[in-house]
């Protein structure tokens, strides 16, 4: 992938088609490829000693200790690693974009750092609907990422639901 890309993160237990059209319709506009950032997330107190291992691994570039944790979550609940980064990257094929898939295992700041650093094609951040939901990245924390990714960051909200009376 030659191109400049857009960073799109989700999470991965949620649904990973929200906001994928918005960034493949905004890498269509833009003339880009994207790169989905698919972080790992777990309850607190979920296999705690696993997430801090992941944790310990993915801030050393350890993304493969992610895949697997990523995989075995959604293996319990009988879904495939495989088959959502099939899912994710032909659904970009289709329409006419190339698309990468990164995994990692610690907070969303953490996580879109390291991969900027490691990819300098990236030139804007997309954060999905599930990452922006009720409070899951804070307002310090979003003032945080604009400052030092140096990139523009684009939030997305989920659709608010009209109540007609």
């Amino acid at each position: 992938m030659g191109k400049k890309q857009l960073l799109f993160v989700t999470y991965h237990d949620e649904n990973l088609e929200a906001g994928l059209s918005y960034a493949m319709d905004l890498a269509k506009t833009m003339d880009e490829d994207i790169s989905i950032l698919m972080i790992y997330r777990r309850k607190v107190m979920e296999k705690f000693e696993d997430y801090m291992t992941a944790v310990t691994f993915a801030e050393e570039g350890e993304f493969k200790t992610a895949r697997e944790l990523i995989s075995e979550d959604l293996k319990e609940r009988n879904e495939s690693y495989e088959e959502k980064v099939r899912l994710l990257t032909g659904r970009c094929r289709e329409s006419g974009i190339a698309a990468d898939v990164n995994t990692a295992a610690s907070d969303v700041i953490s996580a879109i750092r390291n991969l900027l650093r490691q990819n300098t094609k990236i030139d804007m951040v997309l954060l999905s609907p599930s990452v922006t939901h009720d409070g899951h990245i804070t307002a310090k924390e979003l003032n945080r990422l604009v400052k030092t990714a140096s990139r523009p960051i684009v939030t997305m909200a989920k659709n608010a639901k009209a109540h007609v009376a």
